[in-house]
């Protein structure tokens, strides 16, 4: 069965962009009837991301090859994703997520950055193999409250594209 993992690189354990991507992954999973995996916090592995070799790093990694969607999140810092989120995603090969459907994420302070999910985070995660066929989400943090509502439309607009990566 397809399943949903979701990935946060914010620095911060339990933030905003793990509360819009866990929200991203209930969606779908409504939509899908797919299990969520539990959520990957790149903060909790912040002490370990640069030790070679990391039992730690390399679990989360493999857990990442295993999941069929991926919700990829961060926040917006310097008008990209973060060096925590890159630093895990250095860990792998070009091409290595071949098999994966990702979903980019970014939660932004403002709408200057609102182009950011498309021009940096998609970008690297093609790269890396991913098949990114929906827009990315560009989420204003401010509007972490009216989550479900926005979610919601966001998947309304993109579930023909997604709904493939569940066996639909």
């Amino acid at each position: 069965m397809t399943s949903v993992l979701t990935l946060v690189g914010n620095p911060q354990r339990d933030s905003r962009t793990r509360a819009v991507a866990e929200a991203v992954a209930a969606e779908l999973s409504a939509r899908s009837g797919a299990p969520i995996s539990d959520t990957i916090e790149l903060a909790d592995l912040a002490d370990e991301l640069f030790r070679h070799p990391s039992d730690a790093v390399d679990a989360a990694r493999d857990r990442v090859l295993s999941a069929d969607v991926l919700i990829v999140a961060s926040p917006t810092y310097k008008a990209t994703y973060t060096g925590l989120l890159k630093a895990f995603l250095d860990r792998f090969d070009t091409g290595a997520l071949h098999r994966i459907t990702a979903v980019p994420l970014l939660t932004l302070g403002g709408p200057a950055h609102s182009l950011a999910v498309e021009t940096a985070l998609r970008p690297l995660l093609v790269e890396l193999g991913a098949s990114v066929p929906t827009r990315g989400i560009a989420f204003p943090a401010s509007e972490v409250d009216r989550r479900a509502e926005i979610i919601g439309a966001w998947a309304e607009a993109e579930w023909p594209r997604l709904r493939h990566a569940f066996g639909g």
